[in-house]
């Protein structure tokens, strides 16, 4: 029987990508939702559906007629964790492209129930968290012990994503968060303490800044060998890092704090980015930096990937574990991806995707 996929917010930049993944890659039907009626899918294996979270009744039966859900309608860090509770009840793997704890947090407490209800729930996945993690996890596989985590994220111009995405940058902003540091939970403001960090070829030598990510606290729970944990972000052109900082560090904090004050921020540098997109491109460049004991000497390890469109690669991070689940991958919980997807696999989709990852130990 063909299998079927229900992506929540499937029509939203980041959601799309993902359905055009799962066509491209396997024989799903997909079925994509939005709050508002749309222009109908050309694809015969696309169908829409009209559908508000808060309608639980119909979102029930989507669920229940479905595979595989896929939740992409963020921003997450208001989310509640229903969705994973109502593919428990009806025995529906689940996956989402989360990025904020808060989310996290409420997702993993379910771990139990979706252990005996028999479904594999993977949350943060997409290109960061997601890809990332995967990186991480290969890097840290090369070391008798590893103790270090330096993840760097760089995003050019829009990434290809829609307002949403810059919502998500903004609300990051609002508090500052608990950082894993030598061996301890430590309070990091966000966008301070600029790092230059080498990412290959078109970006080079960028700025990176302090960034609240859900692998910030999910990576010591995987590794517990860790003592450090570095989650850093920065964009192109590097305007947007000052005007960035700028936001989080001298605007009055009531105002950032605001949803007029994200809702602002957020159309007002979409709207640059239209423009700055032409010259800066969409793309995106993930690095991965491990340290630790190898062979009784001090190592590191690094893993790069660069890729021209970020709301593509976000779509082939999520797309390929959905075609895992669909293929019969299967793992009951609810996990991050650096804990439910073997290194294997991961290298396995991310080949048949032409997504290429340098790995290399640093001198």
């Amino acid at each position: 029987m063909t299998k079927r996929v229900l992506i929540l917010g499937g029509r939203g930049r980041i959601g799309s990508s993902v359905a055009q993944d799962i066509v491209a890659h396997t024989e799903a039907e997909v079925t994509i939702t939005g709050r508002s009626p749309t222009i109908k899918p050309n694809d015969g294996r696309l169908q829409f559906l009209q559908l508000d979270l808060a309608e639980d009744d119909k979102l029930r039966t989507a669920i229940s007629n479905s595979d595989v859900v896929v939740h992409c309608a963020g921003p997450f860090h208001y989310r509640d964790a229903k969705v994973i509770k109502y593919c428990i009840e009806h025995g529906v793997n689940y996956l989402d492209v989360s990025d904020h704890r808060s989310f996290t947090i409420k997702a993993l407490k379910y771990h139990k129930d979706a252990v005996k209800s028999g479904i594999t729930a993977i949350v943060n996945t997409g290109i960061f968290p997601g890809i990332s993690n995967s990186m991480v996890r290969h890097n840290i596989e090369q070391f008798d012990t590893a103790e270090t985590i330096h993840l760097s994220y760089l995003v050019a111009g829009s990434g290809g994503a829609g307002v949403t995405v810059m919502r998500t940058t903004f609300l990051g902003l609002q508090n500052p968060f608990d950082a894993w540091i030598d061996g301890q939970w430590q309070v990091v403001k966000p966008y301070t303490q600029r790092e230059t960090v080498e990412f290959p070829k078109p970006y080079g030598r960028s700025g990176v800044y302090w960034f609240d990510m859900p692998e910030t606290f999910t990576l010591p729970k995987a590794f517990p060998t860790i003592k450090n944990v570095i989650t850093k972000f920065g964009s192109v052109p590097d305007f947007y890092n000052h005007l960035t900082w700028i936001a989080a560090n001298i605007f009055p904090k009531s105002w950032i704090q605001s949803k007029f004050g994200v809702e602002f921020l957020s159309n007002v540098s979409h709207k640059m980015t239209d423009v700055t997109d032409a010259f800066s491109g969409i793309g995106v460049a993930v690095r991965s930096e491990v340290s630790g004991i190898k062979d009784g000497k001090n190592a590191t390890y690094c893993s790069t990937l660069v890729h021209n469109n970020t709301a593509i690669a976000a779509g082939a991070g999520t797309g390929s574990i959905a075609q895992l689940l669909l293929d019969g991958y299967s793992k009951p919980g609810v996990y991050p991806v650096e804990e439910a997807l073997p290194t294997s696999l991961f290298e396995q989709t991310m080949h048949s995707r032409k997504i290429n990852i340098d790995y290399h130990w640093l001198p």
